[in-house]
């Protein structure tokens, strides 16, 4: 089978830095959160986070993602000052450290991204819900020029697994990012990544069938973002936990590099980076 080629996306600009999103890239996931899914990426720590984010860019990370509010099924509710205060106490000390690295900011809430641009400039804003949950994000976004990283999702992590329910999912889906980007248009929002979001208001047979029609998204020529590093339809379809989802998460992304995905976020990138370069080799015999 041929392997799907990437189309030479535009670079986006962070900071005045310009970055290539055409290629493949490693996106770190750091939860500063006592309840993500995967309790290794939990970090309870400045020194625990000075080490995982050293690990990261040292294993071949580009993008370092930052969250303070898990969007895991049961989590607990988070108040927008402590989502606020735990996404700063991070990015105070990746900037002392690390000092002006591409850091994303996965978050919902236009305070927050409003925050962080006060205290540390621009960032990449990774909206799981694509503007849904807060009226103002698009707005905030579109004024300081952000790239914009738009997941689809229904719902809020505690119902949206109850709104798992389609007849068609990848057509679905791409109808709805049809709508959101000609939305973005609107406000502005010019430097979009599209996420399918795996595992999110999806059930395993919806998020299999996304991965075998990853292909499709490429219609909207904007970078394509995967997430899928240790979920559930990885861990459920092997009977383990997602401690023990490592192996399978590779395999996953090795097909979604195969449709096309230009990013993946995870939380092994020594792993991630070798697909990538195992892949990419694949890839460049298949042109010889």
């Amino acid at each position: 089978m041929a392997v799907l080629r990437n189309r030479p996306f535009r670079c986006i600009n962070l900071n005045g830095r310009l970055m290539d999103m055409g290629g493949r890239m490693i996106m770190a996931i750091i939860n500063i959160t006592p309840d993500s899914f995967y309790a290794g990426s939990r970090i309870s720590s400045a020194e625990m986070l000075e080490e995982k984010v050293a690990v990261a860019l040292k294993d071949g990370a580009e993008i370092i993602d930052i969250g303070g509010y898990s969007s895991r099924r049961g989590a607990g509710v988070v108040s927008e000052k402590d989502e606020i205060e735990r996404v700063l106490w991070a990015l105070e000390i990746i900037r002392k450290k690390f000092g002006d690295i591409p850091v994303s900011v996965d978050t919902f809430r236009s305070g927050v991204i409003r925050e962080v641009i006060s205290g540390f400039g621009s960032c990449i804003v990774n909206d799981i819900t694509s503007g849904e949950a807060d009226s103002g994000m698009l707005e905030l976004v579109g004024k300081y020029n952000l790239p914009y990283i738009a997941m689809h999702m229904r719902g809020m992590p505690d119902t949206m697994q109850s709104l798992a329910n389609y007849e068609d999912v990848t057509r679905e889906v791409i109808s709805y990012f049809i709508g959101k980007m000609q939305l973005f248009k609107e406000y502005g929002v010019e430097q979009v990544i599209l996420d399918p979001g795996f595992g999110f208001a999806k059930t395993t047979e919806h998020n299999f069938e996304l991965l075998r029609n990853l292909g499709q998204f490429k219609i909207f020529d904007v970078p394509l973002l995967v997430g899928v590093s240790r979920k559930s339809m990885v861990y459920r379809t092997l009977g383990v936990t997602p401690a023990d989802a490592l192996n399978g998460t590779t395999a996953i992304h090795w097909e979604a590099l195969r449709g096309g995905a230009n990013i993946l976020r995870v939380h092994d990138v020594k792993e991630a980076k070798e697909v990538i370069t195992l892949f990419e080799a694949f890839a460049g015999a298949g042109e010889n």
